[in-house]
This record gives C-alpha cells, sequence and structure tokens, in this order.
C-alpha cells in the first residue's frame, strides 16, 4: 500500500488496535495527551514537531496548558486518513509514552 493512499474502513480499524487511545472522528486519526505540567506538555509538543518535520507531514496541535489535542489528516488526499497519518501516529504514541503522558 502506498503512504499516499487513503485507508479504508477496516485499514483504519485494524491500525486503531495498535494505537490505544486515537479514534478515528471527521476524517482524521485524534488523540489527547494529558501531562501533570505545561512545560512536560510543552516539551511533547517540540518532539512532535521534530517528527512532524522529519516525516514531511503535520498534525494539528492544540495545545491547552497541560493537555495537547492532536488531529492526523493528509489534505492532499481530499483530508482522510492514509498510512502517513498512522506511521506519524505510531511515532507520536510512541514518543508520548516515553514521555509518560496520559493518552486518549
Amino acid at each position: 500500500m502506498s503512504p499516499d493512499e487513503v485507508l479504508n474502513h477496516e485499514e483504519l480499524e485494524l491500525n486503531l488496535r495498535r494505537l490505544p487511545g486515537w479514534r478515528h472522528e471527521d476524517d482524521s486519526l485524534r488523540t489527547r495527551l494529558s501531562f501533570p505540567t505545561a512545560a512536560e506538555a510543552i516539551d511533547l509538543f517540540a518532539r512532535i514537531a521534530e517528527l512532524a518535520q522529519q516525516a514531511n507531514h503535520h498534525p494539528d496541535v492544540d495545545w491547552r496548558y497541560d493537555t495537547l489535542h492532536i488531529a492526523l489528516t493528509s489534505h492532499d488526499a481530499g483530508s482522510k486518513v492514509t498510512a502517513r497519518d498512522v506511521a506519524l501516529a505510531q511515532q507520536i504514541q510512541l514518543a508520548a509514552e516515553a514521555a509518560g503522558a496520559g493518552i486518549g
């Protein structure tokens, strides 16, 4: 499967099983990452920015004090979820787990 190919319902469900705390909503992959402090949230925000730059694929990140709301979609694929979104979600998941974030 091409990284740019839009995922169908079954492919989305399969991938979500590997991304605890993530959901498919409004044609995007979404999660909420929470921390004890705002500083920890900002540290992970910076790490997510690095991962996004490396992947040349940029999520929407909404920072609310000690919480990050993440949304991934491929605008160039009609604002649908592609394998690129799943790959970046997996990297964000790993970084969030390593940072001790509450996920979901």
